[in-house]
């Protein structure tokens, strides 16, 4: 009789949600349709009473029920050391981390954990992995246990294997001996291989391109077949020592797709609201809060009306530099991390750490060059696709999909790096590019080098004419008089 009233209270509850009718009928909750199928709420209350529900379908999310932590997953937060008359108030607020990282990383809150599934489709792979995870952070490690689930566990072992540089033999062997003691039928994973199969779907993964050591090339799409580089002749693999079997190119290159990564920004209630802000902002005549104020930005809009016709398009900006990742006492060595930085945003987030994409390494030991824009090709074709063909995003705040676009408008680097980037000769007496041929430098008599006067850039850009050229002229003349020696 219980089971009966269960039933029924399952249909009325599905029946009283409009949006769960698909042609009449609602999701069949059984273990073989695994609410794929829509059938008629008389027919889903007969088989249900009949067959039963699939297994572990004790929160209805296909059904719009919100998760909403129970008594018994709220005692399991993990390190929690409230009193019990705080410990409601904890539960309301995520305070499972291993929960809240689930979330982050599938870009969900726990309120609008549900509204993804209730679109009138299947459960696509991401959704699916999403509730795996979920089942698995509320899971305790075994039955009775209250300090650690499933995937807490998990991640703290991966925690200290990472923090003391631990072997994956090392983590296998601790995790047999910590099997040997933990209660019969407890559910820590066997080894490192499966643990970080558990855990891949948290992350967002990165492709590895062999490339020339002298960076001519990439191996990469029509070239990923090749051996040796077709402009120097330098061979892609290491030469084999020993009994190793295993090709080793000379260099590798280290690319983050950034479609996923601009997609999660949509599907996060926390930040899919605040990708529009840049039109949705009242801006003051004359007050530059946001590159959205600035002329480059307005260029833009009028030269691609159809782009800025969506305001949740994509505006991003490029940077990049070298540094010696092992400090500067150490072997000279040049490492360039290329950053993308999303101007969607307002001016208080677009620049803060976790809104500047790391998508592209380039190793060194030597820096590119000017053949910078070899490694920037898998980019260069990821923009191009997501300009001409565009991607299908989920923007959680609107509830709908929506084909996404983006554009790079500009880079910001310092002046080497933006010799490298731009192809422009930063040498010599055009350096600037701002003044072109008025600049009036000139070269040292005694010294051969090219002098170039303390005229900044933005003084550049506010004088032209006559009047630069004028004031060119007088510090010439200036520095003729405090340093007579270096113009004879």
């Amino acid at each position: 009789m219980d089971y009966c009233n269960g039933v029924q209270g399952f249909i009325n509850f599905a029946t009283s949600i409009p949006r769960n009718f698909t042609d009449g009928g609602i999701r069949y909750p059984y273990r073989k349709c695994k609410n794929l199928k829509f059938l008629h709420q008389d027919v889903v209350t007969m088989h249900l009473l009949t067959k039963g529900f699939m297994q572990d379908y004790l929160c209805w999310y296909a059904h719009g029920e919100l998760f909403v932590p129970n008594e018994s997953m709220v005692e399991r937060v993990v390190g929690s050391t409230s009193s019990a008359s705080n410990m409601h108030e904890v539960g309301n607020e995520n305070s499972n981390r291993y929960r809240n990282m689930v979330m982050d990383a599938m870009r969900m809150s726990e309120g609008n954990a549900s509204e993804f599934p209730n679109i009138e489709e299947e459960l696509n792979a991401d959704a699916a992995r999403f509730f795996d995870m979920l089942k698995d952070s509320d899971e305790p490690l075994w039955d009775g246990c209250t300090n650690h689930s499933k995937l807490s566990a998990i991640a703290q072992v991966f925690t200290i294997k990472s923090d003391h540089g631990l072997s994956e033999a090392c983590y296998d062997k601790i995790i047999e001996w910590v099997r040997s003691i933990l209660p019969e039928g407890n559910k820590l994973k066997d080894n490192f291989y499966v643990a970080k199969f558990m855990m891949k779907p948290l992350g967002l993964g990165y492709q590895k391109i062999d490339m020339c050591s002298n960076f001519c090339m990439l191996y990469y799409l029509e070239n990923a077949e090749l051996t040796k580089c077709m402009t120097c002749g330098h061979s892609r693999y290491k030469p084999r020592t020993g009994r190793v079997k295993t090709l080793v190119a000379y260099k590798k290159l280290r690319y983050f797709p950034i479609t996923p990564r601009l997609q999660r920004l949509f599907m996060s209630p926390r930040t899919a609201e605040h990708m529009t802000w840049h039109q949705s902002h009242h801006a003051v005549d004359g007050v530059m809060v946001h590159p959205s104020n600035g002329e480059a930005w307005k260029h833009f809009n009028n030269v691609h009306p159809h782009f800025s016709a969506e305001s949740r398009n994509v505006r991003l900006g490029l940077c990049t530099d070298g540094f010696n990742p092992f400090g500067s006492f150490a072997a000279p060595y040049s490492c360039w991390p290329v950053i993308l930085t999303v101007y969607n945003l307002p001016p208080g987030m677009y620049m803060r750490p976790e809104f500047m994409f790391l998508f592209m390494v380039i190793p060194g030991p030597s820096n590119p060059g000017r053949n910078i824009d070899v490694c920037l090709r898998p980019l260069i074709d990821e923009l191009t696709q997501l300009w001409s063909f565009e991607a299908l995003t989920y923007d959680i705040s609107r509830k709908h999909n929506f084909v996404m676009r983006a554009a790079l408008m500009w880079t910001i680097n310092d002046f080497p790096a933006y010799g490298m980037v731009s192809s422009w000769s930063t040498h010599g007496k055009l350096a600037c590019s701002y003044c072109m041929e008025n600049n009036k430098a000139f070269t040292l008599t005694n010294r051969g080098k090219t002098f170039f006067l303390t005229v900044t850039v933005a003084s550049c850009r506010r004088i032209t004419g006559t009047e630069r050229i004028e004031r060119i002229s007088l510090l010439a003349e200036l520095k003729r008089m405090l340093h007579p020696a270096s113009f004879r």
